[in-house]
């Protein structure tokens, strides 16, 4: 099937998800109302609480969330065949991220920006916010460990693509700056900044940047392992510093280079008339290879719908929002974004890397193969779409990396910050008061944790990113996902607006995850995981404990509603 053909009905079944489904539910689930002022304006401080133009706020957000999970989970998924995992895809992004992302900021916003966390203590109960607490904990310490390790061996793998990464730092700044002190539109030097950016992939070329003379062949201080250690550093300093000099500049260049990467892939695909050559279900699984059902569900997590962000919604965008009808554009859209770049995914796996089906079957031979090399698949074939254009091969390889490592850096930025949030929550409830007054301190206790996860060996070569690792990630990915739509159901159910577009997700998602869990922890005690069968371990308790509660909530919340005709409003 040429690979055009997918592109235009999926593009067709996502605007029609847009276009009325989310008007659905901004009416008749969420009720947005612009008469209220948002917290953006209520506690406008400057740092955290600064009312944004949506189309900046959207690039902002879009680029927190669409990490390297979008491209690397259906670069895995396709591996059960390109049937499964593109349905998932667009059926999860329109049902289920939609719902979630739109949902989380507009709580958030209703209850004075506050984290997911912390809003389930207001619509469930105070227990229910620990137990939540705890498991966000989990989820930002995997996803910041995740794609440290993603992005270390990108640099390692693409020197070339290092000075490009390095020079956006600078120019991300430059642009803050100027948009700040002069109040202008970020339009025109956003742009400005992404043909610098773009222009500096030739630069790169001529000096790429690698670490392997002064880094050790093995041991701690290897050169994937001495990036990782700088990436910390950076996001440290990064995550201290106000959103608008760094954060909002470089995600709004990054929102640009994602409608780019979407373009050249497009055209790529339009113009090579490039055809899917893996199988539509995949018929030569080896006999030890994982069953799709559960794992393809929390494998492609972000993409088709993931927990992370609505801790990006409630976390750093409700505290953005200008009004209220902006959440629609801001949370249902940038869900649409991210499915998009999950087709793209599975695009240059399917399309993109090889010529026919037999060696798309020598490139996926079995899952193990299939996860460890899911980032370098996509970034061969972005660069095959793009020499399609006439663009080198070499110079659009570099594009691709540079691509999913401003997206990766980006996550890691918010996520960093996010759980420097959760542990001055945390600190504050065990009554650490040192640790939940201190940024330093706080910040510390963020990047520490995942550092040390990332530089643990095991999984083989790439540590566990690619290995367990990634399994467990998505899952505690998704069971956030679930927890935080029990959120927004209760409070929809309490607000008596129609629960079920929350409901059956959320129903699904917790099936799958739980699931998921029990296969996990099976496996990692099987193959002596004694670092993350604990942690499965305490996850799964602490999700069924969660469950239960929210369970409870969301049954005394429809008895309020029952007994209460007349009531059209509680937040």
């Amino acid at each position: 099937m040429p690979a055009i053909v997918m592109v235009l009905i999926v593009g067709v079944l996502f605007y029609l998800g847009y276009r009325y489904y989310s008007g659905y539910l901004a009416r008749r689930v969420y009720a947005l109302d612009d008469s209220r002022p948002t917290p953006a304006h209520a506690m406008r401080d400057g740092v955290d609480f600064i009312p944004t133009n949506k189309h900046v706020l959207f690039g902002h957000h879009f680029t927190s969330v669409a990490g390297a999970a979008p491209i690397v989970g259906p670069a895995i998924g396709v591996f059960w065949g390109w049937g499964p995992a593109l349905v998932w895809v667009v059926v999860g992004t329109i049902f289920a991220a939609g719902v979630h992302d739109f949902g989380a900021i507009v709580v958030s916003v209703r209850h004075k920006a506050q984290s997911i966390g912390t809003l389930t203590r207001e619509v469930i109960n105070t227990r229910a916010r620990v137990l939540f607490l705890l498991i966000i904990f989990f989820l930002l310490t995997l996803v910041n460990a995740v794609f440290s390790v993603v992005i270390a061996n990108l640099f390692v793998a693409n020197p070339e693509a290092v000075l490009p990464i390095l020079l956006e730092i600078p120019l991300a700044i430059a642009i803050g700056q100027y948009i700040y002190r002069t109040r202008s539109a970020a339009l025109v030097p956003s742009i400005i900044g992404v043909i610098v950016l773009y222009l500096s992939i030739l630069l790169g070329q001529i000096m790429p940047i690698s670490l392997a003379g002064i880094a050790a062949e093995d041991g701690l201080f290897t050169e994937r392992n001495i990036w990782i250690i700088l990436l910390f550093v950076y996001t440290f300093v990064a995550s201290r510093i106000p959103v608008w000099v760094l954060l909002q500049p470089r995600d709004y260049i990054n929102s640009h280079q994602l409608f780019i990467a979407l373009g050249v892939i497009g055209l790529g695909v339009l113009i090579g008339w490039d055809t899917i050559v893996a199988p539509m279900v995949n018929d030569q699984l080896p006999d030890n290879s994982p069953s799709w059902f559960p794992l393809l569900f929390v494998t492609i997590a972000c993409g088709a719908i993931s927990g992370f962000h609505s801790l990006v919604s409630s976390g750093t965008t409700s505290k953005q929002l200008d009004k209220e009808t902006d959440a629609r554009y801001v949370g249902y859209f940038g869900a649409i974004g991210e499915g998009s770049l999950a087709l793209g995914s599975i695009l240059a796996c399917t399309a993109g890397i090889v010529a026919t089906t037999a060696d798309w079957h020598a490139a996926y031979p079995d899952f193990s193969t299939a996860s460890g090399d899911a980032t370098a698949n996509f970034v061969n074939g972005v660069g095959h779409f793009a020499s399609n254009l006439g663009v080198p091969h070499a110079t659009a390889v570099v594009f691709a990396a540079v691509v999913v490592i401003s997206f990766a850096a980006t996550t890691m930025d918010t996520g960093v910050r996010l759980q420097r949030y959760i542990v001055q929550e945390i600190a504050e409830i065990v009554r650490i008061r040192p640790v939940a007054r201190n940024l330093t301190l706080s910040g510390l206790i963020a990047v520490l944790i995942p550092l040390t996860l990332a530089l643990l060996p095991g999984g083989g070569d790439d540590g566990y990113t690619f290995g367990v690792l990634w399994q467990l990630f998505g899952t505690t990915n998704q069971l956030t996902a679930g927890l935080a739509l029990s959120v927004v159901a209760v409070w929809v159910t309490k607000n008596r607006r129609n629960p079920i577009a929350v409901l059956v997700p959320l129903v699904f998602l917790v099936s799958m995850t739980t699931w998921a869990l029990i296969d996990n922890l099976i496996t990692f005690v099987a193959e002596g995981e004694w670092v993350l069968a604990p942690l499965d371990a305490i996850i799964f308790v602490l999700a069924v404990w969660l469950i239960v509660e929210a369970a409870l909530a969301l049954r005394r919340a429809w008895g309020v509603a029952a007994e209460e005709p007349d009531r059209t409003e509680v937040s």
